[in-house]
């Protein structure tokens, strides 16, 4: 292998579930950031919208349990196929 040569690894085609539980994980990423920057602002709605991000951290939470609940069924399906 020459030194401008790198191998290449490439990453298999992501299943419909495992695509779906990134989104979800990216998704309470996205929400426990919105629910941070809640918390350092200060306003006269401060509980609304905390009560507001509370909300949505835990259903994106809910949705992310989901799919991994259900990407464990597939791979468990997968492993028992092969």
């Amino acid at each position: 292998m020459t030194s401008g040569t790198k191998k290449q690894t490439t990453r298999p085609q992501m299943t419909r579930a495992e695509q779906e539980t990134e989104t979800e994980a990216n998704r309470l990423i996205e929400q426990i950031e919105a629910a941070l920057a809640a918390v350092v602002m200060r306003s006269v709605d401060e509980s609304d919208s905390l009560e507001a991000a509370a909300d949505r951290v835990e259903r994106a939470a809910r949705d992310l349990a989901d799919g991994l609940r259900e990407l464990a069924h597939e791979r468990k399906r997968a492993a028992d196929e092969s």
